[in-house]
């Protein structure tokens, strides 16, 4: 959409308590409105101990949203929090504005930014389950003029008439089921060929734009040196929807797999963490998280802890963990400088000598099971001296008058496998 034509959206909040930062959580929805090619316009928040059942906001509060949002010339007002059916509709009625809410943002956005199959699929099915029960009161937000980009016009990623009725919805709710399900199987035969091998996985997980894509970036582009592997890199939401897999090799035999995906945001949609379910057991898979995290973020405590809430809900929480404390690079203050811990570094995605770092404290953590052996192989078992050249690091080759002796460092498995031919 034109800038001239953004449509003017004024945000609404009610702060019961709950949410630890709510000014924070206002801050992302004005975000996420900018996301959808919005103009925030204005803003009214209230305190409540508990959100109204029937019009989420106070009965008290109505005419003062109805009369800012005229004032002001709003063309659509949008609230922090999911709403109900109910609430929708009679805010609606209430309000004679077009209604959003922070989830309908959220799946706009994922809507944009969509590119292969799976994710368009993925991202259709949420928002088609996020508006069967709301179709009533989304009617007017359904029919805005100019066809925004925070309209559930659903542009791009499928069905395209604004009003869907509930047989309709269903019927292409069965229909994207069935296709996923075909993906979700290439997913899987996908990820037992990577599970059959022996080089580890590695999964970026983190709020959304931490950097983990620019991380993956500098990784492929210091080890591998193919520029079409990179993947989209953009200062903002949700710039990565599809899992990126990309082995890094760092010499040595001991490369491993890292992928990239979705990134977490605070109150993320579960049925988009749902229809994003078979996407993210790339992360459930891993054998080492990387918890990528805007150190310099003055909320970057709050994120992290949104990251962990989502990890445990995909049943990833006792994966080992590098927490990668990114952006170093915008951080002021003398307390700020460059260091690897046991399981943590702070560091710049822009730097190579942190990306370094980085991978170093990685093979480290991968490899720390494996042990360091010496082996005598006879020249007629070639096959396991050329095993061990491909699956472990082999620090000293020498060929001797009655076989191959090599010292490596290798998996505890493949030592004992091996032991007839060990050297004490």
């Amino acid at each position: 959409m034109e800038e001239d034509k953004k449509e003017k959206a004024l945000l609404v909040g009610v702060d019961t308590g709950e949410d630890t930062d709510f000014e924070r959580s206002m801050e992302e929805l004005a975000s996420l409105a900018e996301a959808c090619n919005m103009q925030v316009a204005g803003l009214i928040t209230q305190k409540l101990s508990m959100v109204n059942k029937a019009l989420y906001i106070g009965s008290g509060k109505i005419a003062e949203v109805r009369d800012f949002a005229r004032d002001i010339e709003a063309d659509v007002v949008v609230f922090d929090n999911a709403l109900s059916p109910s609430q929708l509709r009679n805010l609606q009625n209430e309000l004679e504005k077009p209604i959003l809410d922070r989830t309908t943002l959220i799946l706009d956005i994922f809507s944009t930014r969509a590119q292969t199959r799976e994710a368009k699929l993925q991202v259709e099915t949420a928002r088609l389950q996020y508006l069967l029960p709301r179709l009533v009161g989304m009617r007017a937000a359904l029919s805005r003029q100019g066809g925004a980009s925070g309209s559930m016009s659903n542009k791009g990623a499928g069905e395209k008439k604004l009003e869907l009725d509930r047989r309709r919805i269903e019927h292409r709710l069965s229909e994207l089921r069935k296709e996923l399900d075909e993906v979700a199987q290439e997913r899987v035969t996908q990820r037992k060929k990577r599970l059959s091998s022996r080089i580890p996985k590695v999964s970026l997980v983190g709020y959304t734009n931490a950097g983990k894509s620019t991380i993956l970036n500098h990784m492929v582009e210091k080890y591998l040196g193919e520029e079409d592997k990179k993947v989209l890199e953009k200062d903002m939401l949700f710039a990565t929807l599809e899992t990126t897999v990309r082995k890094i090799e760092t010499g040595n035999n001991q490369d491993f797999l890292l992928s990239d995906t979705v990134g977490f945001i605070h109150k993320l949609p579960h049925g988009l963490i749902k229809a994003f379910r078979s996407t993210l057991e790339e992360v459930k898979n891993a054998d080492l998280l990387l918890h990528v995290i805007d150190y310099s973020d003055e909320h970057y405590k709050q994120q992290m802890a949104v990251t962990e809430e989502t990890l445990q809900e995909l049943e990833a929480g006792d994966i080992p963990v590098i927490y990668v404390f990114n952006k170093t690079d915008k951080c002021t203050g003398e307390g700020v400088r460059h260091r690897t811990e046991d399981n943590r570094i702070y560091m710049s995605a822009q730097n190579e000598q942190d990306i370094e770092e980085l991978v170093w404290l990685i093979i480290r953590k991968l490899y720390a099971s494996h042990v360091n052996a010496e082996f005598l192989i006879p020249y007629a078992q070639g096959q396991i001296t050329s095993y061990f050249m491909e699956n472990a690091r082999v620090d000293v080759q020498e060929y001797r008058e009655d076989g191959v002796y090599l010292k490596v460092n290798c998996n505890a498995a493949d030592r004992g496998k091996y032991q007839n031919y060990l050297l004490f």
